[in-house]
């Protein structure tokens, strides 16, 4: 996939959030936010998966635990949602780690809890896309 599909696909899912935003507004739960913003990417004719399981290797071997990924989109951009007051460095290192995990490229950290959506949008890569 090349930057600007990347960039494409990525706008249409911020899109999506902003109109989720818009509709329900901030201080909800972020499973509520889930919820809607997997039923719009949806209607927007996107894949989307949710709660996806991201197995913990450790040395080699897998182990009986494992991490959450919010919304896997088109099985190449990650999601990870917030409902906070504040997105702190750790929100964003747990992104960068869910994208190392995965393998994936681009992630997203959206935190509803803002009054304009854009000020709660951190986009990370993992390498180059």
């Amino acid at each position: 996939m090349s930057e600007s599909e990347y960039n494409i696909l990525s706008s249409k899912i911020i899109n999506a959030a902003i109109d989720v935003h818009k509709e329900l507004g901030p201080g909800l739960l972020e499973s509520v936010y889930e919820f809607c913003l997997v039923e719009e990417l949806k209607s927007r004719g996107l894949k989307c998966e949710t709660q996806v399981r991201l197995p913990i290797i450790y040395k080699g071997k897998q182990l009986d635990k494992e991490f959450i990924i919010d919304i896997l989109v088109e099985n190449i951009i990650i999601i990870e949602l917030k409902s906070v007051e504040i997105i702190l460095p750790v929100h964003e290192v747990q992104l960068v780690t869910y994208l190392k995990l995965a393998n994936k490229k681009l992630g997203l950290l959206i935190n509803f809890n803002v009054p304009v959506l854009h000020e709660g949008i951190r986009r990370r890569i993992n390498g180059t896309l």
